[in-house]
């Protein structure tokens, strides 16, 4: 057993026309998730969530408010654990391995926790607890959301 569990669950892209891009998702015929809009839009892809999110509301999580051209790619990875009080234990780990703080452990108002670190080459990691994500034995996502 390791101390931050070996998962990539959610692929975020932050999205300067959120409208635009679901409209393109939902086009190549992926599904949205129950809980999808504007202000959040979720396609689980076989076992992995894609998430789109405002760019300018992912900025501020993940970028300290930077825009994407500042050097930020615009797009974070994802592991979401299996309880709030892992996400602090998984960004202490992450930290203790080498990984640069961007945020620290917070309640998000989507109603989970999360945190934001960076690995060496500065590729944005969130660390979360989502309320109503489920895995399979081997730590698959298998649903998102309530």
């Amino acid at each position: 057993m390791t101390d931050i569990p070996a998962r990539l669950t959610v692929v975020t892209l932050g999205a300067r026309d959120m409208p635009g891009l679901r409209r393109f998702y939902r086009a190549l015929g992926w599904e949205e998730v129950e809980s999808s809009g504007d202000g959040w839009s979720g396609f689980l892809l076989g076992g992995v969530l894609l998430s789109l999110y405002p760019l300018e509301d992912l900025a501020a999580e993940a970028a300290d408010g930077a825009p994407a051209p500042a050097g930020w790619s615009g797009f974070t990875l994802a592991c979401n654990v299996d309880g709030p009080e892992q996400v602090d234990e998984s960004f202490a780990a992450a930290v203790r391995a080498g990984a640069a703080v961007v945020a620290e452990p917070v309640e998000r108002p989507w109603g989970g926790r999360s945190a934001y670190v960076a690995d060496p080459e500065g590729n944005r990691w969130e660390i979360a607890w989502a309320p109503g994500a489920g895995f399979d034995d081997r730590g698959a996502l298998t649903s998102f959301g309530a």
